[in-house]
């Protein structure tokens, strides 16, 4: 590249020129597009551009951690590259994004419906320990992650409210995430308003999901407002399709496998109690019932 700073006094009015000598007036500047190793004829093209390009560099050179990230994409430094006398520009994940972006990797893994987001950091060191009510399904995670594929029985955890059920299963599906493994988490009263809406759109790909993901947890069953239809076309056929499959599915709930069976009685005939029976007894075959009767640790 031409010493600019020696031939500034002999560049014309030419708007181009003008504005990249002026540019270059700036050691750090003209350090960073000299090592473009482009002549200064096809690199007074893109001044604007470069400059936009050494400000989020120099951002990133100062950057002490990715929350203080002062680029125009969090987490991305805008970054210019030579392809055959072209300069074209590009965001590139920051060395420190990308680290975040390896860590979390595994979250592609996993599907969150209508769950809180926080609960893909869900994680076994941060479980409270002190609980020796936890201490069963720890044992029972250990030997789940230890068998799987082979091991097809999930969990149904029953117990009081905000006693942590669904962070314990989410943090369980992390675990398998960074193993590959592809799962669900769906809170099943808005599954069904879901799938109720989705009739005439995209019903069968949403139930269709649910029914073959390899791991599945149905939080909160039993807060529904119980119909024939949630019962006998949806959950009905979910669990049947799992449980000829072999696919483990978990599920939370404030309510024990009896107690939900007779919520989900509709009316009060043989029938009905056949129906809601047959319920029960998929949901015992599909997982191991476990209390989990704790302290409320949610926040208020």
């Amino acid at each position: 590249m031409q010493k600019i700073k020696n031939i500034v006094d002999s560049v014309d009015s030419n708007d181009l020129k003008q504005s990249f000598v002026i540019a270059c007036s700036e050691d750090e500047f003209y350090q960073y597009v000299s090592k473009l190793k482009v002549e200064d004829q096809i690199l007074m093209k893109y001044t604007s551009s470069l400059k936009d390009s050494f400000l989020e560099f120099e951002n990133c050179k100062k950057c002490k951690s990715l929350n203080s990230c002062k680029n125009k994409v969090f987490g991305y430094c805008y970054q210019p590259e030579i392809k055959e006398n072209k300069i074209f520009f590009s965001y590139v994940a920051c060395s420190k994004y990308q680290e975040y972006l390896d860590k979390t990797s595994y979250m592609k893994n996993i599907d969150f419906f209508k769950l809180p987001k926080e609960l893909q950091e869900a994680s076994f060191k941060n479980i409270y320990k002190d609980d020796k009510a936890r201490l069963p399904i720890l044992k029972y995670f250990k030997d789940f992650m230890t068998a799987y594929p082979k091991e097809k029985k999930g969990l149904y955890l029953t117990g009081s409210f905000g006693s942590g059920k669904t962070y314990l299963i989410a943090s369980l599906f992390n675990e398998m995430a960074k193993k590959g493994v592809k799962s669900s988490l769906v809170y099943y009263p808005e599954l069904l308003r879901s799938l109720k809406s989705s009739f005439s759109s995209d019903y069968e790909e949403k139930f269709d999901y649910i029914k073959k993901v390899p791991l599945l947890l149905l939080d909160d069953i039993g807060a529904e407002n119980v119909t024939s239809w949630s019962r006998d076309e949806v959950l009905g056929p979910i669990l049947q399709y799992r449980m000829e499959e072999g696919l483990p599915t978990f599920f939370t709930s404030n309510l024990t496998i009896t107690e939900l069976e007779n919520n989900l009685i509709t009316k009060n005939s043989a029938s009905e109690k056949v129906k809601a029976r047959r319920i029960a007894e998929r949901i015992r075959q599909l997982s191991e019932e476990l209390p989990l009767v704790s302290e409320n640790r949610r926040k208020s």
